[in-house]
């Protein structure tokens, strides 16, 4: 079967065809931050490493990437905290010329000023993130290793909708925060964002001592996130298996097959989000999740220049220093490798959603330590598994 994207009436599909290029890239522009977040996939540190990408290489680099095709793949720029490189704004004016559409996801430190929001709006960038990792202080603050985050989390929140961003909030999920995620929900509403963007924890980097959720557990939030995605746009990463249940829950809609079945904590997070929030009266029509994934429509780029399927995916591809990045990712043998997904092992090979779903590679390599096995994190059986 192509691995070009299809249509499907509740997974949205890709138009173009993801060996040749992707839809979305994360430019990790430095590691820099002045937090110390346990859950860091980047492991970040006070002081920009001298390695990074020069000005220079990163517009070469968003040059490359702009002459890859149309459409043309959506540029994060992360970090660490992309306010430490002093050349942020130049980068994104830059991009911006190149027709490329440029987001911004920096950390919520002293750097993140009225004045700061003003000079990246001007210079291009659309869209905007916060993370916000739990509903108290106490938990969230605990995740970014200072006091006062979270205070100052919603009043950057107050800033970014004043300069007219649209903007997303980033939660990780975990065994630790998993009962707050009503409370979360409702906050994030508050906050007057137009997407929650949830990650489910990888144990990597700084998150190996963290504990993720049990396979029946995700399943069980994967469910109530889908409930409540017709409150607020939801996506989510590292758990493609929500594309699974939207396509099963679909068919139970349409063909009277049985819902896909959920246990107490779905009935814990479903009560207390009516408790908090009631019936949901002015329903939005819920966001189709989309069919992208590490390798297959996403790449990402480290500080000095070596890509990765993913961030969360730590397989080197090859660096931007000696091949073009659009090279990269049509050419890698792990980028083609993870886009062939009847030829894993175990049950995701041979799974009727393989081609929608494929399970989180990252998560896999994370437990197992081979990216092109079966996802442990996944309860279902396939029909012929």
């Amino acid at each position: 079967m192509s691995t070009t994207a299809r249509s499907h009436p509740v997974v949205r599909q890709l138009h173009h065809d993801v060996n040749d290029r992707p839809h979305v890239v994360v430019w990790e522009v430095t590691r820099a931050c002045q937090l110390a977040c346990k859950h860091c996939r980047a492991d970040a540190q006070p002081l920009p490493d001298p390695r990074e990408l020069t000005t220079a290489q990163g517009k070469e680099l968003l040059d490359d990437i702009a002459t890859s095709g149309t459409p043309r793949p959506m540029v994060i720029i992360s970090g660490g905290d992309a306010f430490e490189r002093s050349d942020l704004t130049e980068l994104i004016e830059y991009g911006t010329s190149q027709g490329l559409a440029m987001s911004l996801s920096p950390s919520v430190t002293p750097l993140l000023t009225d004045e700061k929001l003003a000079e990246v709006r001007e210079a291009g960038v659309k869209a905007f993130s916060l993370s916000l990792d739990g509903a108290t202080a106490a938990t969230h603050d605990s995740f970014r290793g200072f006091a006062g985050t979270f205070d100052a989390s919603l009043e950057a929140a107050k800033l970014i909708r004043k300069h007219g961003f649209r903007f997303q909030v980033n939660t990780t999920i975990t065994a630790g925060n998993v009962h707050e995620l009503p409370a979360l929900l409702e906050t994030v509403i508050g906050m007057g964002a137009h997407l929650w963007y949830t990650f489910f924890l990888v144990p990597m980097g700084r998150a190996t001592d963290m504990q993720p959720l049990a396979p029946d557990a995700m399943e069980d939030v994967l469910n109530w996130l889908h409930d409540v995605s017709d409150r607020i746009a939801v996506k989510v990463t590292e758990a493609p298996a929500y594309r699974r249940l939207a396509l099963q829950r679909q068919a139970a809609r349409t063909n009277g097959t049985p819902m896909p079945a959920t246990g107490d904590l779905h009935a814990q997070l479903t009560a207390e989000t009516l408790d908090r929030l009631g019936v949901c009266t002015e329903r939005r029509v819920p966001r189709p999740p989309i069919g992208v994934d590490a390798g297959r429509g996403f790449a990402f780029i480290d500080h000095i220049g070596e890509v990765f399927p993913s961030g969360f995916l730590p397989l080197p591809c090859g660096s931007v220093r000696q091949t073009p990045f659009s090279e990269i990712y049509r050419t890698s043998p792990t980028m083609q490798r993870l886009r062939r997904t009847e030829e894993f092992s175990g049950k995701c090979g041979v799974c009727e959603y393989n081609h929608i779903c494929g399970g989180s590679r990252a998560r896999t390599h994370a437990m197992t330590g081979d990216a092109f096995t079966s996802d442990p994190s996944c309860p279902w059986i396939p029909a012929n598994a």
